[in-house]
């Protein structure tokens, strides 16, 4: 520990004004003197600390877009935000964020509702995406000050608020082919420090090559199956039934023979069980 008294350099306070951000300076609470602890020693704060562990080797392993799902998830949870999307870029001519969606935990409903007042092509974000290589975010409030957009739009914007999704963070990526994406965390307004945003880009470009590598970002976008869809999709792989799932997933036997069925159409299967195994063959469940 090296020790630096108030005459030989600077008193503590402008000492304190000049490193008191690096937190590497404290103050001696008994002679009034300034300690510089070792920087080898020296713990990092918890703004500073990575929070997603050794994510390359981890993301590596997954094998499934359900193993990338729940990965997402607890990334999303570890720094703070509600909701995360997965897309491609989508074109000038594209009329609905689902149709380029690869995956999602975002509400259904808040999907439809962006996709049947048109949306997209009111997207600050999506314009930005198509202009910049470098991660953003865009403020709810910021964005709903935008004039040009229906009066309908305010449904929507109510219906972000009441689910906690006042901001969202946009990570630009690209697969091995120049394809251009997005992943896109949403929630609470916040501000993100510089580390975190520079771990969660690593993240997100490793999430999308992996994505890209299962097959997930290259088969066809227009299939794109909710998280309760490829959970139902998983537990009927594992033999279970309609009232078996709806217990485990704390959800009622009709609700989940909706998800089956939707999802069943979705995949253009004749049952059940050409679902799963369709599902199997596209990477969405193991």
């Amino acid at each position: 520990m090296h020790r630096f008294c108030a005459p030989d350099l600077m008193n503590v306070n402008h000492l304190l004004a000049l490193l008191d951000r690096s937190g590497y300076l404290i103050a001696d609470d008994c002679d009034g003197t300034a300690r510089m602890p070792d920087m080898i020693t020296m713990a990092m704060t918890d703004i500073d600390l990575p929070r997603g562990g050794d994510f390359a080797s981890e993301i590596a392993r997954l094998e499934t877009q359900f193993d990338i799902i729940r990965y997402m998830r607890r990334i999303t949870q570890i720094f703070g935000f509600k909701t995360f999307l997965i897309c491609s870029i989508p074109a000038v001519e594209v009329e609905r964020l689902s149709a380029t969606t690869v995956i999602s935990n975002m509400p259904a409903e808040l999907l439809n509702k962006y996709d049947s007042l048109s949306m997209l092509r009111f997207s600050t974000g999506v314009r930005r995406l198509r202009e910049t290589t470098t991660p953003f975010q865009i403020l709810l409030e910021d964005w709903e000050k935008e004039g040009g957009k229906p009066d309908a739009a305010a449904d929507y914007f109510a219906m972000l608020r009441e689910n906690g999704l006042l901001q969202a963070n946009y990570f630009p990526v690209h697969d091995a082919e120049g394809g251009r994406g997005a992943v896109i965390l949403m929630g609470p307004e916040a501000g993100l420090p510089m580390t975190a945003a520079m771990e969660l880009q690593m993240i997100a470009i490793h999430v999308y090559n992996r994505l890209a590598e299962i097959g997930s970002v290259w088969k066809n976008t227009n299939t794109v199956l909710s998280e309760r869809e490829i959970q139902c999709l998983n537990w009927t792989a594992a033999g279970k039934t309609s009232s078996e799932i709806a217990g485990i997933l704390g959800l009622s036997e009709h609700t989940v023979n909706h998800y089956l069925n939707h999802v069943t159409k979705k995949l253009d299967a004749v049952n059940r069980t050409q679902a799963v195994v369709k599902a199997m063959k596209k990477g969405y469940i193991s």
